[in-house]
C-alpha cells in the first residue's frame, strides 16, 4: 500500500512539472503571430498574381 502511495505521488509530481513547463503566449504575441501570418498570405497572393500575369503576357 505504501509503495502505491509513493508511485501515485511521484506520478502526480511528474505530471505537474510537465504541464507547468509549457510556454504561454501573451495576447500581444498572439496578435503579432496573426499579423505575420496575414502578411505572409498577402505576399503569397501577390507572388501568385505576378506569376499569372507573366504567364498571360507570354502567351
Amino acid at each position: 500500500m505504501r509503495k502505491l502511495i509513493y508511485v501515485f505521488s511521484l506520478l502526480m509530481l511528474v505530471g505537474t512539472i510537465a504541464t507547468s513547463c509549457r510556454e504561454k503566449k501573451t495576447a500581444g504575441e498572439k496578435i503579432q503571430d496573426g499579423v505575420e501570418e496575414v502578411g505572409d498570405g498577402i505576399g503569397d497572393a501577390v507572388d501568385n498574381t505576378v506569376d499569372k500575369v507573366d504567364d498571360a503576357v507570354e502567351e
